[in-house]
């Protein structure tokens, strides 16, 4: 396991930045900022030096709150509280496990949106990818690609000081809060009978009700 400085350096220094970012959000509701380094420094020397890079990175930013966590502790979090959680780092393979743990927490890879972010360009897709095995059957839940869109939102007001971007970012995400609270269609992955178009609908449908509220 190969862990450099410069490369846990530049995803610390890129999860302050984010969780600068939602801090205004976060504050709005009432929830702490938060950078929380998942490592497992107990075992791995490696980890260990990921830890000790975070930590000197968290120094610089001292308006957000730093912890640590080892990855099997922040598993149980995840599952129990994970509302006391905002921006976590940590390397590939803890990344990719912990992230479909947070997918199914919020009921799927259906409604779990990602972003592959470098320092020039970023790729935001759906976590379930092109799903293959229901390609052409109306079955894939869409929230994940809009919330996908929603991430590139926020991604793009940032790299262009376009504060007008991240409003729009937060009008999709009420509108399919809108469109779920309202009952009147549950994805088939949540056991309903809602398919990708009438979820669309649903979704396209609720933004006026979103914009209105978001504005």
């Amino acid at each position: 396991m190969r862990i450099t400085r410069a490369g846990t350096g530049r995803v610390s220094e890129f999860s302050f930045r984010l969780a600068e970012r939602r801090r205004a959000r976060r504050q709005a509701a009432g929830l702490p900022s938060l950078v929380t380094c998942v490592d497992k420094a107990n075992v791995f020397t490696s980890m260990a030096f990921f830890r000790k890079v975070f930590e000197e990175v968290a120094a610089g930013h001292p308006q957000i709150a730093a912890n640590n966590s080892y990855v099997d502790a922040m598993a149980l979090t995840m599952v129990k509280k994970p509302w006391d959680l905002d921006v976590m780092v940590m390397e590939n393979m803890f990344g990719d496990i912990l992230s479909d743990l947070g997918a199914g927490l919020i009921g799927g890879l259906g409604m779990a949106p990602s972003g592959d972010v470098g320092d020039d360009h970023g790729l935001f897709q759906p976590v379930h990818g092109t799903a293959p095995d229901i390609a052409g059957q109306g079955k894939a839940n869409p929230c994940a690609m809009f919330l996908s869109a929603a991430m590139m939102l926020d991604w793009l007001a940032d790299r262009h000081n376009e504060p007008r971007l991240e409003v729009s970012a937060r009008v999709i995400e009420k509108a399919i809060e809108i469109a779920f609270t309202s009952g009147s269609v549950v994805p088939m992955d949540y056991g309903g009978k809602a398919g990708t178009a009438a979820l669309t609908a649903e979704v396209i449908d609720a933004l006026p009700a979103a914009c209105a509220r978001v504005n």
